[in-house]
């Protein structure tokens, strides 16, 4: 198995998870980890917070079929000069080259998964990049209608209807269309990917008390029961509008396998509560496999040597289960 794993925004945390992450014996027995990055900027930081970066370092112009095996550092050396835990165009241009030869690889079968490190969404913006991050690019580069970004725990799995957007603006990107997508993604990514034969989606409501019967709003009658008739006439194992406050308790219980949520902090605050280092971004609906830490570039903590890899950790073991399911379909 071969997984290229991106460094992320030179100025964040990315290179110093990522390092850390590959000191571990059961990353390294994944398979072969290609690190696509900038070689100046993972050896500095690995000096400065004393971690081992051994690797062997190839120019990025170099046929992947000539790479090393085991790690290697495929690199771009083009980052040397970003200043540490700040924003900046370059830090956002750095981070995209790196994504986007990994999504370049995946599509041509050269890689089996991406493990993404953290970009910054300033840094890209500075950059002119047109996405407000990883789940929009991978989804104008593999042209998919609708890709569903999902956080998974151990205990607690959350999709989102929408994701980067301005909480006064959530009504009015809620439609049955969108909304049944996200469940039909989800649904159909649960079999396929983590080999649930028959998932159990609870589906939030909007408002509180999933509006009461309309005392609240009406986002639940209009837009979101629809999407659940239409669902369970599928043959999708889907329930609601749930009250967003009680099913995420029921569902980190184990009464469900995933919670279909509304908009971004009605998903994630409750999983980054159970899962703050240990929870794994997931982009589904995809044609490749992509993982992701579940966490930001950290700017303030950078060089400090204190970033947890526990989430990069279990992106690169999800991303390796994932792609040894898809590859015996």
């Amino acid at each position: 198995m071969r997984l290229g794993l991106t460094m992320g925004d030179p100025a964040g945390i990315g290179p110093e998870v990522l390092l850390k992450a590959l000191q571990s014996p059961a990353v390294r027995a994944l398979g072969d980890l290609i690190v696509l990055g900038d070689a100046a900027v993972l050896r500095r930081t690995a000096e400065s917070l004393h971690l081992e970066c051994p690797y062997p370092v190839t120019p990025i112009a170099t046929p992947i079929e000539e790479l090393a095996r085991g790690i290697a550092i495929w690199d771009f050396a083009n980052a040397s000069d970003v200043p540490p835990g700040e924003a900046s165009r370059e830090g956002g241009e750095a981070s995209l080259q790196y994504v986007n030869r990994a999504i370049d690889l995946a599509l041509t079968g050269k890689i089996d998964a991406i493990v993404t490190g953290p970009i910054n969404k300033q840094a890209l913006l500075m950059s002119g990049a047109n996405w407000p991050g990883h789940t929009e690019l991978l989804a104008q580069r593999t042209r998919t209608k609708h890709p569903v970004m999902m956080l998974a725990g151990e205990r607690l799995r959350v999709a989102l209807v929408t994701t980067h957007a301005a909480l006064k603006k959530v009504p009015a990107l809620l439609t049955t269309d969108g909304v049944l997508a996200t469940i039909r993604v989800t649904d159909r990514s649960l079999k396929e990917l983590f080999g649930i034969e028959r998932p159990r989606l609870a589906v939030c409501g909007l408002n509180p008390h999933a509006s009461d019967g309309g005392r609240f709003g009406t986002e639940e009658a209009k837009i979101i029961e629809p999407a659940i008739r239409k669902a369970q006439a599928a043959g999708i194992e889907a329930t609601g509008p749930h009250p967003a406050d009680v099913i995420f308790h029921q569902a980190a219980a184990g009464r469900y396998d995933a919670v279909v949520a509304m908009y971004h902090d009605q998903g994630l605050i409750p999983l980054k509560l159970l899962h703050f280092e240990d929870a794994v971004n997931v982009t589904l609906g995809l044609p490749i496999i992509r993982t992701s830490v579940d966490h930001g570039t950290a700017y303030d903590i950078v060089g400090r040597g204190v970033a947890s890899a526990g989430s990069m950790i279990a992106a690169l073991r999800l991303a390796a289960q994932l792609a040894q399911r898809r590859g015996k379909k």
